[in-house]
């Protein structure tokens, strides 16, 4: 698990977003086990207690459950699976947004850009 962190962000919710990019792209399988709290501060070498903290913040968004004692999974609920999607989603849009509208760049110009670079990518 490779997971570059910034300064501006905490840990815990830059581990947070890692697993939510990792479920929206279909890295992570609704179901599947998940490292322990202690593997995952080991993997990412971070405090055992961010991890827990992260943890722990997941469970209570849905993303992912713990079944006694057995290893926490990735949820199964499509309804959170889909949310985790579109938050991705917006959060990109929305920074787009903001960034394009500081150059005042016409609507119908950007989205023949976008089309335009979202079509040669698809084609490589």
């Amino acid at each position: 698990m490779d997971v570059k962190f910034n300064n501006r962000d905490p840990v815990y919710v830059q581990v947070i977003r890692h697993f939510k990019e990792q479920i929206a792209t279909g890295l992570f399988e609704p179901g599947q086990e998940i490292p322990s709290r202690r593997e995952l501060a080991n993997q990412l070498k971070i405090n055992p207690n961010t991890a827990q903290r992260a943890y722990k913040e997941m469970e209570e968004q849905g993303l992912i459950f713990t079944e006694g004692n057995l290893p926490s999974r990735i949820t199964k609920d499509e309804q959170v699976l889909k949310m985790v999607r579109e938050e991705l989603i917006q959060e990109a849009v929305d920074a787009f947004v903001d960034s394009v509208r500081t150059i005042n760049v016409p609507l119908h110009e950007v989205l023949n850009l976008v089309k335009t670079k979202y079509d040669r990518e698809s084609n490589e």
